[in-house]
C-alpha cells in the first residue's frame, strides 16, 4: 500500500485551516498547516510536503512571493503548488500563474474537486 500524500495548507483564516484539515484527513491525506507566509516557507523547507495549497492574501508574505521562493530553491522547486484565492480579478490570477502555481482555484472551491486536483498533481510523486 502506498503512503498518503502530505498536504501543506496555508491560510490566515483559522476556520478554513480547520475545515480543510478535517476534510482532507478524512480523505486519507496527512495535513500540515501554516497561518502565514513565513511559517509556510519554514514548513515546506523543513517537512517537504507533496503539495502546497496557498491562500494568495496572507498577512506577511504574499502567496505569490511564497510560491516564487519555493520555485527558486532546488529542494522545493518540484513541489506542486495550488493557489486558492477569493479574487476573480484577472491581474491576480495572472500574477499567480506567473509566480509558478500549477493550478489556481477560486474560493470557495468544491472539496471533491480539490481532492481530485491534489491526487492528479501528486500522482507522479507518489509513484516514484
Amino acid at each position: 500500500m502506498s503512503r498518503s500524500s502530505t498536504v501543506l495548507i496555508v491560510d490566515d483564516y483559522a476556520d478554513a485551516l480547520d475545515v480543510w484539515t478535517l476534510y482532507l484527513t478524512g480523505e486519507g491525506f496527512h495535513v500540515l498547516t501554516a497561518a502565514d507566509g513565513r511559517e509556510a516557507l519554514a514548513r515546506a523547507r523543513g517537512e517537504r510536503p507533496d503539495i502546497v495549497i496557498l491562500d494568495l492574501e496572507l498577512p506577511d508574505v504574499s502567496g505569490c512571493d511564497v510560491a516564487r521562493a519555493l520555485r527558486a530553491a532546488p529542494d522545493t522547486r518540484h513541489i506542486p503548488l495550488i493557489a486558492a484565492t477569493g479574487s476573480t480579478e484577472a491581474r491576480h490570477l495572472d500574477e499567480a500563474r506567473g509566480a509558478g502555481f500549477d493550478l489556481v482555484l477560486s474560493k470557495p472551491c468544491d472539496p471533491d474537486d480539490l481532492v481530485l486536483e491534489i491526487r492528479r498533481l501528486t500522482s507522479g510523486a507518489m509513484s516514484a
